[in-house]
């Protein structure tokens, strides 16, 4: 069954703004739970732009699904999750620069580094997801690093400017399902994904789960987090 991830960044990017106390992450997740979500999703900065160390501990004992902890493979961030151990860690690129995550991981350029990172994590008990484009070259190399899931950046398919590019970005996610789970991969997904773009993503065979913040947030700006969660879960379904 297609689960859902919400990633919680936007609360403590609202927090930071102001320095303050609130609004708190921690109770962002409760009520995100209350509303149907399937787990929880955070991003701990290089930078601590959004989420702090604190929010990654009390979070870690409260989250009552899962907890997954978006981060760069760095030996800082490593060190972190080793010791918060999180139910599964997704590895991300990262600049200071970018005001969200901008594409998939390269692989290739450092690989033999990135399988050690892959070794330290999983050997410890935490299963590694890669967030990467849905790239045969990219999907070949996650396989080989032993990590347990993708993550497909839906980036490209979500910021499509005509029906005809949507289309041929959402064949390349399906492609690179399939050629995922060929490989022996589980296949999550996000990034970029809406209550208006969500259902093809979906319904794309064996996807796992979606991981949505931005889209997620917004909504409970003005309904309420709960039921914005619950109207995400209707739209993956198609029902919305």
């Amino acid at each position: 069954m297609l689960t859902l991830g919400v990633n919680i960044d936007h609360i403590a990017t609202v927090r930071q703004a102001r320095r303050t106390v609130e609004p708190d992450p921690v109770a962002a997740a409760v009520l995100a739970e209350l509303g149907g979500a399937d787990g929880i999703t955070i991003h701990l900065r290089e930078d601590r732009r959004h989420i702090q160390d604190r929010d990654a501990r009390l979070l870690r004992q409260t989250v009552r699904t899962h907890l997954n902890l978006e981060m760069a493979p760095t030996p800082e961030m490593v060190s972190i999750a080793l010791d918060l151990k999180p139910d599964y860690v997704t590895l991300v690129p990262e600049r200071r620069e970018e005001v969200t995550t901008e594409g998939g991981l390269d692989l290739l350029s450092n690989f033999p580094r990135l399988c050690g990172v892959v070794e330290q994590l999983q050997g410890a008990g935490i299963p590694v997801s890669w967030f990467i484009d849905s790239d045969r070259a990219q999907i070949e190399a996650a396989a080989k690093t032993g990590a347990y899931f993708i993550e497909l950046h839906t980036g490209k398919y979500a910021d499509a400017d005509h029906e005809d590019q949507r289309q041929q970005e959402l064949e390349a996610l399906q492609r690179g399902a399939e050629q995922a789970i060929a490989a022996g991969l589980r296949v999550n997904a996000g990034h970029g994904l809406t209550y208006w773009n969500v259902y093809p993503v979906a319904a794309i065979a064996g996807m796992e789960e979606l991981n949505i913040g931005h889209s997620i947030i917004s909504r409970a700006v003005l309904v309420g987090l709960e039921r914005a969660v619950r109207e995400m879960k209707l739209a993956m379904r198609g029902e919305l």
